[in-house]
């Protein structure tokens, strides 16, 4: 730690070469005045180049030879121009784009990736946009991550296909994952909510390694994954997606946006979903899909205001499936057949004002969240039940000392969960209500900026925990950004959802002695290096984080075989990941992306050190993107290839051990094309081309109620090649509306 801090004061006093500018960049309509997103600040001479973010808002690090020009530009707008010299180190400036609607249309086009990592926030977040899930065949949220490195979606049994994510080889519970800085996919969602969202709702996407910020809560300990849906503001005016593929599932996705006046605008996403076609592929009598419907409707409004800024709506989903034997059996044997039901139903409301004080750049912020979730599932015999109700507010002051440089946030929060469940014979109810505070200061230097946050949390059966985060980001040059990150984070566990898909297995579940909450510290950090190749940009990124647990809740399936046994950690348990990822440009229609994902995820069963089950070792992808010259073609290309897992020992038929208790390398290639003419995508693509499947994902499927079935060996594709096609029909708004 020592170490550490000397690190962190020769950086403070690194003479600090660079200079940079930031400010915010409006546009103005006969209408109205808002923040442009997108908009290009661009430096002549020094050919340098960034787009506004969501809110309007820009950095840029001047050049050494000033001085220069800075040309601000965007779509719909005249462009405005500021000469800048060595005296405007740090300054904040306002611009205001006027409405070009009178003159001939001229389009200025600047190229942004669809993936890329944040060169201006001081946290590790990679930026993944609409235009990268139209790579694939992106009908939900758990298909949303197929192009990406950093987060793995896994099938956790092969009689649900339920999907869980990973982050640095940690189950998905500890990843916090939000909607728009609400926390969402908690509770009784975490094992089948991921279906609940369509990808097509999805403007962008933020993935933070490590532990987030302490405004976001206390529960991120891997990562955080915030999802921003599109806009009522800026929304089409009309969006349309049908989909459909080979294995009999449609999909029917439909947004629209309005202005109701010129404070109000409103925009509904809906999503419907069917799987009509039973699929066996793997011939071991058991439905590949869940057959059924899946129904979500979204309604949002937003208000923007002289003195505050406000928006809410609801967010309402039914889910009802059902899987297991196959039809031809179930003819045979009506009175015992294994049978897979899931009833998941789900209601929330949600609200954020804000409002403007008389200081500039200063706020207060506040979020409100309602939520109501049931969910009932059996697999075979097992039956699961339950129902949560659950409410959030996150109250926030934004504001800064002396300048700009200095920000601060201060605010509370509070968490009420009241949850009812059971599994067979248990049962778990609970009621927590978690009080917190919080406090954090940033700083912000040409080269060296910081996020020190902490905050604190009591719980009403836990008592008081206390949460220190601190993020650092120094520019070394130009082209080469360096962050560390060091942070705790917490959680309390819920063994009955979290692990609800380990019901479709025969063995018998050991609840623990008692519930203590989950803690963990993650360190971190990582290198950015951008460059020039064949005249166009590139980055290489290495990243490695380790997370270490004080205490976790252990699921032990192999101790005794017949049985899972769930315990609070005794000894060790930590992750080791480090990945590399690289992304070149070797021509303006062509972009390139390799990653490389080591994990080392270890905890310690009766004494013995042993891998986590499942998590493979090594993982390694391969994006290829190619847009013709004029845009009217798109040809993707997904390869990843994933290592090697140690598998869970499990009792065969035959009454032995299993002595197979490692996995199988495979690779999964995916593909698409999309043609884009008017308002109209066609696209077709195919899913795992080469038609990998996992043998035997099944343990004794012709007795799925012996005490040897068990279908939760899950590491590889269960379902073979798939073949798809889809349209999407788009209008776009006017800029005056």
């Amino acid at each position: 730690m020592k170490h550490i801090l000397l690190m962190i004061l020769l950086l403070f006093g690194v003479n600090e070469s660079y200079s940079q500018v930031k400010g915010i960049v409006y546009g103005k309509t006969s209408n109205s005045k808002k923040a442009i997103f997108g908009a290009r600040i661009h430096i002549i001479n020094a050919n340098l180049n960034v787009l506004t973010d969501e809110d309007g808002k820009f950095e840029i690090r001047l050049p050494k030879n000033l001085p220069d020009t800075m040309v601000f530009s965007a779509r719909g707008y005249n462009p405005d121009t500021i000469v800048v010299t060595k005296n405007d180190r740090f300054i904040s400036y306002s611009v205001t784009l006027y409405s070009d609607v009178l003159l001939p249309e001229v389009i200025a086009s600047y190229k942004k990736g669809t993936h890329s990592i944040s060169r201006l926030n001081t946290l590790h977040v990679e930026n993944i946009d609409a235009g990268e899930l139209r790579k694939a065949a992106c009908c939900n949220l758990s298909e949303s991550f197929e192009t990406n490195a950093s987060v793995d979606v896994n099938v956790t049994d092969a009689v649900s296909g339920a999907k869980k994510i990973q982050m640095m080889g940690l189950d998905g519970v500890y990843t916090q994952i939000q909607l728009e800085n609400i926390p969402y996919l908690r509770g009784l969602e975490t094992s089948f909510g991921l279906n609940s969202m369509s990808g097509t709702w999805i403007q962008s996407m933020q993935i933070t390694k490590g532990t987030g910020n302490v405004v976001n809560g206390y529960e991120s300990m891997a990562g955080l994954v915030n999802l921003e849906v599109k806009k009522p503001q800026n929304m089409e005016k009309v969006y349309l997606n049908v989909y459909g593929n080979a294995m009999g599932r449609m999909e029917l996705n439909f947004n629209t946006g309005f202005n109701l006046n010129d404070k109000w605008s409103s925009g509904w996403l809906g999503h419907a979903s069917t799987q009509l076609m039973e699929n066996d592929r793997n011939n071991d009598g058991f439905r590949d899909q869940m057959i059924g419907t899946n129904v979500a409707l979204m309604n949002r409004y937003h208000y923007q205001g002289n003195k505050m800024e406000a928006q809410f709506g609801y967010n309402a989903y039914w889910d009802r499936r059902n899987g297991g034997q196959m039809s031809n059996i179930r003819k045979t044997n009506p009175s015992s057949f294994f049978d897979v039901n899931l009833d998941s139903k789900h209601v929330d409301f949600y609200a954020k004002t804000g409002f403007f004080l008389k200081k500039p750049s200063t706020s207060i912020g506040v979020v409100y969240n309602l939520k109501y979730q049931s969910l009932q599932t059996n697999f075979g015999n097992r039956f699961f039940d339950g129902e949560e109700k659950r409410g959030y507010i996150n109250a926030i002051y934004d504001g800064y000392f002396g300048n700009t440089d200095h920000k601060i946030k201060v605010g509370v929060s509070g968490v009420y969960s009241d949850i009812t469940q059971s599994v067979d014979s248990l049962s778990d109810d609970r009621l927590e209500i978690v009080p917190g505070a919080f406090g954090e200061y940033t700083y912000t230097g040409s080269r060296l900026s910081s996020v020190l946050g902490v905050r604190g949390d009591y719980h009403n059966l836990y008592g008081f925990q206390f949460s220190p985060r601190l993020h650092l980001k120094y520019i070394l040059t130009e082209i080469t950004d360096l962050r560390f990150t060091v942070g705790k984070g917490w959680r309390v566990p819920n063994y009955m959802i979290d692990n609800v898909s380990l019901m479709s297995s025969s063995k018998q579940w050991i609840a623990p002695s008692e519930t203590k909450p989950e803690i963990s510290w993650n360190i971190g950090g990582s290198v950015m290096q951008e460059f020039k190749m064949f005249k166009q940009n590139g980055s290489l990124t290495v990243d490695f984080y380790h997370t270490r647990f004080e205490n976790q809740l252990i699921v032990d399936r192999e101790e005794n075989i017949n049985a899972i046994k769930f315990t609070n950690l005794e000894g060790k348990s930590y992750s080791n990941s480090l990945q590399v990822e690289l992304a070149i440009n070797p021509l303006k229609t062509l972009e390139l992306r390799f990653a490389y994902k080591y994990l080392d995820v270890k905890a310690e069963y009766n004494g013995v050190m042993q891998q986590q089950v499942l998590v493979p070792e090594h993982r390694g992808l391969f994006n290829i993107g190619y847009k013709t010259r004029n845009k009217r073609w798109e040809y993707d290309l997904t390869t990843s290839i994933f290592g090697e897992s140690r598998l869970p020992q499990v009792n065969l038929p035959s009454g032995e051990l299993t002595t197979k208790n490692r996995s199988l390398a495979y690779p999964l290639i995916n593909a698409q094309i999309t043609h884009v003419y008017r308002k109209f995508d066609f696209y077709v693509g195919g899913e795992n081309i080469l038609n990998y499947k996992q043998p035997d994902a099944i343990i004794d499927a012709e007795n799925p109620f012996s005490s040897t079935f068990n279908a939760t060996r899950i590491w590889g594709p269960i379902v073979g090649a798939n073949v798809y096609a889809g349209v999407r029909f788009t209008i776009e708004r006017d800029n005056e509306e």
